[in-house]
């Protein structure tokens, strides 16, 4: 019913615009495109009012309490995603021409992030291994035949992570941290038993 009066409205001034004739065609256009605008805003102001009258009309007769507000914005629905990624932190290398104690500790450091062990552990295993072979993957104990960074008894034991166990400071801290987590479960763990025993 409403929106019959914007039409009529509409179509009264676009007479009102044709009777006057001394208007251009471009005024004419506005004029149509002005009421247009209107009669558009007008009918959904018109709509949305007629709606809420309705919607409260079936409150009361259902007596239900519910509250309808007007002019509410509602928000859009954000989907909240989660994902895992499988890189790991990386420990920036120091350059190569550092010491090789220097690179099997920067090695074991890297093992230790990659491990989920905190910085402390990595302190307690720097202790233990500092007092045990000094960083020196060529370590050899004479008297009791220890053999590489985690002195190893017999050396022969590390073979299991690798056939390069002799030479290469990776093998043997892979070995190493292995045998301490089986062990101990933690580096400082294994620190606090060699402090105690002074073997580990």
């Amino acid at each position: 019913m409403d929106s019959k009066r914007v039409l009529r409205s509409t179509l009264a001034t676009m007479a009102a615009a044709t009777a006057l004739g001394a208007t251009t065609m471009e005024s004419r256009t506005e004029a149509h495109a002005e009421a247009r605008t209107e009669a558009r805003a007008q009918a959904h102001t018109e709509a949305r009012a007629q709606a809420h009258t309705e919607a409260r009309a079936e409150t009361r007769a259902e007596g239900d309490q519910t509250v309808v507000h007007e002019n509410v914005w509602e928000a859009p629905v954000i989907r909240v995603r989660t994902w895992r990624t499988a890189t790991r932190p990386r420990v920036v290398k120091r350059l190569r021409t550092a010491d090789p104690q220097s690179r099997n500790k920067d090695i074991a450091l890297d093992h230790v992030v990659r491990r989920s062990w905190s910085y402390r552990q990595f302190q307690c295993l720097d202790s233990l291994w500092t007092r045990e072979s000094g960083w020196n993957h060529r370590a050899y104990n004479s008297s009791s035949g220890a053999y590489g960074i985690p002195q190893a008894l017999p050396g022969g034991k590390m073979q299991g992570a690798g056939h390069d166990w002799r030479s290469n400071p990776e093998t043997q801290i892979r070995w190493g941290l292995t045998y301490i987590k089986g062990r101990y479960g933690r580096p400082c763990d294994a620190w606090g038993h060699f402090q105690a025993h002074n073997w580990y």
